[in-house]
């Protein structure tokens, strides 16, 4: 009576929980039910093996390719935001503005100065041209005394003049050379003191060039067009060089920075085509491609960054504008290919935490127990449990409901 009753209990009963779940390929599993009749409505197929592509799955999160911190390069108060987190702005357009009166008493000394250096060099330029013409004239007259001097040499030579007129044709001569000499060092003097003076005209020109390219740092503007993702100041607080005011983010240029484990590194090419899933788009996979990959690896978590540009086609467009720095993705890397032996998900067989598939043997069949894999399309992977070359039902829902009739 008690195995009557066992094998009624195994007829009604289309799938009978068993307390191991693993099942070796290489000895085929018992059926976990009482084999029967291949019914007429059996979609009856063969296990082989097929060719998939082998996938390795990375997380990441999304970052701008482009983000840029602003920050200022003078200190002062600031007295104007002219945006918020959220905007979009343009390459050029001003985003904060800083006390700029610093910077304006700076130009105004700085005009100052080259006004008195322009002043200095006209100055020496008339001194110089005066100090010329005296020259011109010294040495005018330091030719006239030299030709007298020559004169009453002869005379004297010839007794016809006496020495008291040749020592002052002599005398002046050397008057005249003197004079002519330092006409001609004065102009020397002048042209030296003029150098230094257009010296001091492009130092005072060059400190009025400074004056207001610092004053030009009174304003900040954004680098690129693209959206401010953080405001880390208020009017009236003060700014200092290196502090961070804002950040601004291409947002037309996204990519997935995925964490990749180091012993997939060697089947990643820059170029590569990527499948990325970003969950907040709900877009379900859209396309990428390796940009970068970073050369350095984490030594404890022993991975590598890589880089994937995301593209989006016209249709797709709407969605690239709600992409964000910081949302959560999943890139799938094709790593090559592989064989594994898979079925339709029809065929499968769930109860609980167990899966079967309806295995023919001969004219009977049977539920046996198998252990699935990743799912490819429409097809289940079987990685225990199912042999290649044996059959099974495809139709697995069909029989289970013939089986209970």
């Amino acid at each position: 009576m008690r195995s009557t009753l066992r094998t009624t209990i195994l007829t009604a009963l289309p799938v009978l929980v068993v307390p191991t779940f693993l099942i070796s390929c290489s000895k085929k599993p018992e059926a976990v039910v009482q084999a029967q009749t291949v019914p007429a409505g059996a979609n009856i197929r063969t296990a082989a093996l097929s060719p998939v592509a082998d996938y390795y799955d990375a997380s990441g999160t999304v970052q701008s390719k482009t983000s840029c911190l602003l920050s200022s390069r003078i200190t002062g108060a600031i007295v104007a935001i002219r945006t918020h987190e959220g905007d979009r702005v343009r390459a050029g357009q001003v985003l904060v503005e800083i006390d700029d009166r610093d910077a304006r008493a700076s130009i105004s000394r700085a005009k100052a100065a080259v006004h008195e250096a322009g002043d200095a060099f006209d100055e020496s330029a008339k001194s110089i041209e005066a100090a010329e013409a005296a020259r011109t004239a010294a040495e005018a007259n330091r030719s006239l005394a030299n030709a007298t001097f020559i004169r009453f040499k002869a005379l004297l030579d010839r007794k016809s003049a006496s020495p008291q007129e040749f020592d002052e044709a002599h005398a002046r001569f050397a008057a005249a050379s003197a004079e002519a000499d330092r006409a001609s060092a004065l102009v020397a003097t002048l042209r030296a003191s003029r150098n230094r003076t257009m010296a001091r005209m492009d130092e005072a020109e060059a400190g009025l060039d400074d004056a207001k390219i610092a004053a030009t740092y009174s304003t900040i503007a954004s680098p690129i067009n693209g959206v401010v993702t953080s405001k880390r100041v208020e009017v009236g607080a003060t700014a200092t060089p290196g502090a961070p005011l804002l950040t601004v983010e291409d947002s037309a240029v996204y990519r997935l920075e995925a964490i990749v484990e180091d012993s997939h590194l060697g089947s990643i090419r820059l170029g590569d085509a990527v499948g990325v899933d970003i969950d907040a788009l709900g877009t379900g996979e859209i396309p990428g491609k390796v940009s970068e990959i970073v050369p350095a690896s984490d030594p404890a978590s022993h991975s590598s960054i890589v880089k994937i540009a995301l593209t989006f086609s016209g249709a797709d467009s709407g969605f690239a504008a709600r992409l964000r720095s910081g949302l959560f993705g999943r890139a799938r890397f094709k790593l090559g290919e592989r064989r594994i032996l898979a079925i339709p998900a029809s065929a499968i067989i769930r109860q609980g935490e167990l899966t079967g598939v309806f295995v023919i043997e001969g004219e009977s069949v049977h539920l046996r127990l198998v252990k699935c894999g990743k799912t490819y399309g429409d097809d289940i992977e079987v990685l225990s449990g199912l042999n290649e070359g044996e059959r099974f039902a495809a139709n697995g829902a069909t029989i289970q409901s013939s089986r209970a009739n």
